[in-house]
């Protein structure tokens, strides 16, 4: 699924990043991939912004305002009444 704002809000800090693979098994749409032992945002147009990257982060190389593709996602939901039964952003 596209989100709207295309992880507008994503930020990656390659210089703190320690290369542990976290980001790349939380995240729920695979918008991080590993390479040369640093994470990398390879679909940036798939995150939904839900935080769990971020969350998950111990060096605090990732930055992103939680919920923001979230909240847009049900909102779109509602107004197209979508075909998954309404609002839903997939997040859990």
């Amino acid at each position: 699924m596209l989100y709207p704002l295309n992880g507008h809000t994503l930020e990656l800090n390659q210089d703190l990043c320690n290369g542990c693979g976290r980001c790349t098994e939380v995240c729920p749409h695979a918008v991080f991939s590993l390479a040369e032992r640093k994470a990398a945002v390879v679909r940036r147009e798939h995150c939904m912004e839900c935080g769990a990257c971020r969350m998950n982060c111990s060096t605090g190389a990732i930055r992103v305002d939680s919920g923001v593709g979230c909240v847009t996602a049900v909102i779109n939901g509602w107004r197209k009444k979508s075909d998954c039964g309404g609002a839903t952003c997939s997040c859990g």
